[in-house]
């Protein structure tokens, strides 16, 4: 074993351990075949417009990164970047281990387009953490909109402006280039958060889940934070145990609080799976300067 592969071995066999332990216990609270039954009772008229929005969220989010990248002077058509996007989500799933879907880009465009690996990281990194942004910011809304008297309520609110005046001091800060477009990629994050939001309010319909779809919503909202962290395989897992953490705390139906999250991730996996064909014909993926 070369030494240089060991770290990345270890660290999928960690991230394989957290899935694994966190779908056990998911399953262990609720029944796995009681889950599969809500979800086989989907109504697919409802599940079509969950899919297509989520991948409406996608294109916004590869057009986000784009801009980024366009700060830093790196320029991608179009068309080339929502190729390359696809693929990283491709490897973000299916090829876990290693350098995962955004070091491939860092990697791929660093060799290609002869720009500093350096800039290309912190637009990368801008660009995710500006998705984080908007989630925060979503997610404090949604909270004084749950039913019932809440805890902290009078101080929750101070996360969001925290949060944004936080990062855009870092970006100042570390990615001075970037600062220019901070503000329209917050804002091309909060459509592509609002567009996974109906996904998932979609997603419930398809599920007939009736009353009150606010707590769900925040919920998915918190699991998306947490499924960004580096801890589970493509986010399998963590999505599960918040849910179904949160379903516990907020008195909603686990069963379907985990449904919600097991179709969520099946339409990301439905999505990303199409990444594999610039995989498998890397000349499918290459950058033709005549295109806009």
């Amino acid at each position: 074993m070369e030494k240089n592969k060991a770290p990345d071995l270890l660290k999928l066999a960690g991230k394989t351990a957290v899935t694994l332990l966190a779908l056990w216990y998911v399953f262990h609270k609720v029944e796995l075949h009681t889950v599969l039954q809500v979800i086989g009772r989907a109504d697919l008229l409802w599940l079509l417009p969950a899919l297509l929005l989520f991948i409406l969220s996608k294109t916004v989010a590869a057009f986000r990164l784009n801009i980024c990248f366009g700060a830093t002077g790196l320029r991608l058509s179009t068309s080339y970047n929502l190729r390359l996007y696809l693929l990283g989500m491709f490897y973000n799933l299916f090829l876990p281990g290693g350098i995962g879907g955004d070091g491939y880009k860092i990697w791929l465009l660093n060799k290609k387009q002869k720009v500093p690996a350096g800039q290309i990281f912190r637009a990368v990194l801008a660009d995710r953490l500006s998705g984080v942004m908007a989630l925060v910011v979503l997610a404090v809304l949604f909270y004084y909109f749950l039913p019932g008297n809440m805890p902290w309520e009078s101080v929750v609110w101070i996360l969001a402006p925290a949060v944004v005046a936080a990062l855009w001091g870092a970006c100042r800060m570390f990615a001075p280039l970037l600062a220019p477009v901070f503000s329209v990629a917050g804002a091309l994050s909060l459509a592509v958060q609002i567009l996974q939001v109906l996904s998932a309010w979609m997603i419930l319909h398809a599920l007939h889940v009736t009353g009150e779809n606010i707590p769900y919503l925040f919920l998915f909202l918190i699991s998306s934070v947490v499924a960004i962290l580096p801890i589970t395989v493509g986010g399998i897992g963590a999505r599960e145990f918040t849910f179904l953490t949160g379903a516990s705390w907020m008195h909603l139906d686990a069963d379907q609080a985990v449904a919600l999250s097991l179709l969520f991730y099946l339409i990301t996996l439905f999505t990303s799976f199409w990444g594999i064909l610039f995989s498998l014909k890397p000349a499918w993926l290459e950058h033709k300067k005549k295109e806009n």
